[in-house]
């Protein structure tokens, strides 16, 4: 497991920094980089060498530690988000968020009836197929948003905020459609019902009563003499806590983790002890297994020809004309002017972290076949590089302020 653990973290820094330099998010090489070691390409020109550095019994390991570090970063996103700066835009962050989900379901519940006998597995019912497309292309990949806001320095900027908050909703919106349409798979409704009314409950009460909770906890922390492993331990615990409250719930535990965050005062000494002390491991280290993990899991051979690849082609136009075209003209509706509506269409149209787990669970309930799996992973790759050189494009004209600079406006 040790041996696994140290190519995939050598492999993914070493392709995320040639990434990097080609001015791409470094998350998209750490994908790439598990692409590298899956059966994509060590998995099919050296065989026994991809068994011997990454054995089949070491994926276990390997998916808790890419799981913790995508909790704990959820969590620092969390603490750098300013819920104070949202309180005046409020009906526009809603508004955004729920065309950003809307549009792009809508098309892709469209080209899901276009193409259900043709890429449908056997005997998955239309509506299910339906469904679970359209959930498919409104997801925003919140964490790999978060890292690429945060490697280009914008999290702290009016427009990252808005952007991250988006994507918090519109993903939570994910995950309540994605247990409703598990649910109508598997005749539960009910089930998926009561996910739905959890998570606006636990939501609620995390940002009133659990936000005055955390307030005060964290005042007394702050009068300590010294911010040390105690006060790590208890904000780690209660990282967990709320991770696993919301995997109970149905939904995923980076939520639950990057909500602890928010409601931590982020000007707070325990905030900055937490973050000095567990974001370099995190990014460093954990968050990388992850990236690499989910292209480990990846084979681009199973798209093979004109015809597949066309299709692929379809795919991403189809999400990029939903999300991009949805969020993009809420956004010019509720005020913001052309040139940051376009920046927020291009932010919420990146894919990746959250649209992978969505894809591994409809391959695990059969509504995906393996070849589709592999189309949309693509897709999701794709939107996600595009992020990239579309925002370097628009920073040329004027780069955005931060936030310090601007709450006075």
């Amino acid at each position: 497991m040790l041996l696994a653990l140290t190519v995939i973290i050598i492999t993914a820094r070493l392709v995320g920094a040639l990434f990097a330099r080609v001015n791409q998010p470094a998350v998209i090489g750490e994908v790439v980089g598990g692409i590298l070691l899956g059966p994509s390409l060590l998995g099919r020109i050296a065989p026994d060498a991809a068994a011997f550095l990454l054995p089949a019994d070491a994926a276990p390991f390997l998916s808790i530690i890419s799981q913790l570090g995508v909790i704990l970063y959820m969590f620092l996103v969390g603490l750098e988000l300013d819920l104070a700066v949202l309180r005046t835009t409020v009906a526009r962050t809603v508004v955004i968020s729920q065309a950003s989900i809307v549009v792009p379901f809508a098309l892709g519940a469209l080209f899901a009836v276009a193409v259900f006998d043709a890429l449908a597995p056997p005997g998955v019912r239309v509506t299910s197929f339906v469904l679970f497309i359209g959930v498919a292309m409104s997801i925003t990949a919140f964490p790999v948003l978060a890292r690429i806001l945060g490697e280009r320095g914008l999290q702290r900027t009016a427009l990252g905020t808005l952007a991250l908050t988006c994507a918090a909703i519109n993903d939570a919106m994910a995950w309540c459609l994605l247990a409703l349409v598990v649910g109508v798979m598997q005749e539960s409704p009910l089930d998926a019902m009561w996910t739905i009314g959890l998570t606006f409950v636990f939501i609620a009460l995390m940002l009133t009563a659990g936000r005055a909770i955390a307030a005060r906890a964290v005042a007394a922390l702050d009068r300590s003499a010294h911010i040390g492993e105690r006060s790590l331990a208890l904000v780690l615990v209660a990282v967990l806590l709320s991770a696993v409250a919301t995997e109970f719930i149905g939904i995923h535990a980076i939520f639950g983790a990057f909500l602890l965050g928010a409601i931590i005062p982020h000007h707070s000494r325990v905030a900055a002890h937490a973050t000095e002390r567990i974001a370099d491991i995190v990014r460093v280290m954990l968050l990388p297994v992850f990236f690499a993990y989910i292209g480990l899991r990846t084979e681009i051979g199973l798209v093979s020809g004109p015809a597949d690849w066309l299709i692929c082609a379809l795919i991403i136009a189809v999400a990029t004309a939903g999300k991009f075209g949805g969020t993009t003209i809420a956004a010019k509706l509720v005020g913001l002017d052309w040139r940051d509506s376009a920046a927020l269409g291009i932010l919420m149209n990146t894919r990746g972290l959250v649209e992978l787990i969505v894809l591994n669970i409809g391959l695990d309930l059969g509504v995906l076949t393996p070849r589709l799996f592999t189309m949309l992973v693509i897709m999701a790759l794709v939107t996600t590089m595009m992020t990239s050189p579309m925002l370097t494009a628009l920073l040329r004209t004027r780069p955005w302020q931060k936030l310090n600079d601007t709450s006075a406006a």
